[in-house]
């Protein structure tokens, strides 16, 4: 607002005296004239600036670019620091931006960029996450109400005494266990601008941690570890047909039909298998008996081979095959086994036990429990006539 149109608004509109040459209404046109050149001149400008900030969303938008937010980044030098020299050369802000684990052992937790790292290597080599259904806990198990019994309706005439009937309900609690390693890396590799030492010691946790995990989600016996799907004896079977092939007696896939369809058609709508590599490199010669190969190749990319129309998954702890083994189940994992993990990660930098071999030792330790809660969910596949 100019002075003048101020000075105009503080002195009422005068009618023009009689020898005064002042017209104020042409003065209030021409002072509308320079409000209206000012408004173009502001809306110019704020056109400029939306246009740069098109520009900038445009600019973040685009494939493969990422963005951080100012607390990650705080976090993940944090972390990186800690890695290479320890607690005391971080700094104040540093100190805090770190999240301390609630073990008694003082370990930190991972940033968020480093547990998201450990993640995609565990998918790598523990594939039950990929089928089954995962989530967070915060207390030491998990208990899950199941119903064991249903109620029953009957037919009645229109003065029949009625049935008593009720549903019965029971539970099924998944322990939180804990497993625990360490990695030790050498001061030169920390002192190392140039190696990324959030990745290295990523990978070899994760590959610790996976294998561990692995073999616990699919054949682990409960014992401080998770109870495996294929060690739960719940977990019903159908014969191959043959007692040391996946086939039946007459080279056939008779065996792997009937486990299909003896699931309930909920669960084998759903449904994926499951198979070490050994065993699916057999299953991809096997052919029905017209000579066509049961094993279909995706046709579309990022999609998943099928057998008999379902999915397969490669898991490395699934058992080889022979006489009264069971090297293949199918089933839907999702509702079937459940895990949860309690702590992601927690790691305590130890510089002192391994000094005088120039290393510095990293424990890790991670909390996640996992249990078959639906066996009628899954089927296995047994190596035999019966």
């Amino acid at each position: 607002m100019t002075a003048q149109f101020r000075n105009y608004l503080a002195n009422p509109l005068e009618t023009k005296a009689e020898g005064d040459d002042a017209d104020p209404i042409k003065a209030l046109e021409a002072l509308g004239g320079v409000i209206n050149t000012k408004l173009e001149g502001f809306a110019g400008e704020l056109k400029k600036i939306g246009d740069r900030v098109d520009t900038e969303i445009a600019k973040r938008n685009r494939p493969g670019t990422e963005t951080k937010e100012e607390g990650s980044e705080v976090e993940t030098k944090a972390f990186t620091v800690f890695l290479r020299k320890g607690r005391e050369a971080l700094a104040s802000d540093e100190v805090k931006a770190l999240r301390v684990s609630d073990d008694t052992q003082g370990g930190y937790l991972a940033p968020a960029e480093f547990s998201a790292e450990i993640d995609k290597n565990l998918v790598q080599f523990s594939p039950v996450r990929e089928a089954a259904r995962v989530g967070p806990t915060s207390s030491g198990s998990v208990i899950i109400p199941r119903r064991t019994g249903k109620p029953t309706g009957y037919w009645v005439g229109e003065t029949e005494t009625r049935t008593a009937t009720q549903s019965a309900y029971g539970q099924v609690e998944i322990p939180v266990d804990e497993m625990a390693c360490y990695v030790d890396v050498s001061n030169k590799l920390l002192e190392d601008a140039a190696v990324d030492v959030g990745a290295e010691v990523a990978f070899d946790l994760a590959e610790e941690f996976g294998r561990l995990e692995g073999a616990s989600f699919v054949a682990g016996d409960g014992v401080k570890k998770p109870l495996g799907f294929m060690s739960d004896t719940n977990v019903a079977y159908t014969p191959s047909g043959s007692a040391s092939v996946i086939a039946d007696a007459d080279g056939g896939v008779d065996g792997l039909i009937d486990l299909m369809y003896a699931m309930h058609p909920f669960y084998r709508s759903r449904g994926v298998w499951m198979a070490n590599g050994t065993t699916i490199g057999k299953l991809r010669k096997l052919k029905d008996a017209d000579k066509n190969y049961i094993w279909q190749k995706s046709i579309q990319e990022g999609q998943p081979d099928t057998l008999l129309g379902r999915p397969i998954i490669e898991a490395p702890d699934m058992p080889d095959i022979s006489g009264g083994t069971y090297p293949l189940v199918f089933g839907d994992f999702g509702i079937a086994y459940r895990i949860y993990d309690r702590v992601g990660m927690s790691i305590l930098r130890d510089p002192y036990t391994q000094a005088t071999s120039g290393l510095v030792r990293f424990h890790a330790r991670k909390r996640v429990g996992g249990r078959l809660v639906r066996p009628e969910a899954i089927r296995k596949l047994k190596i035999g006539t019966s």
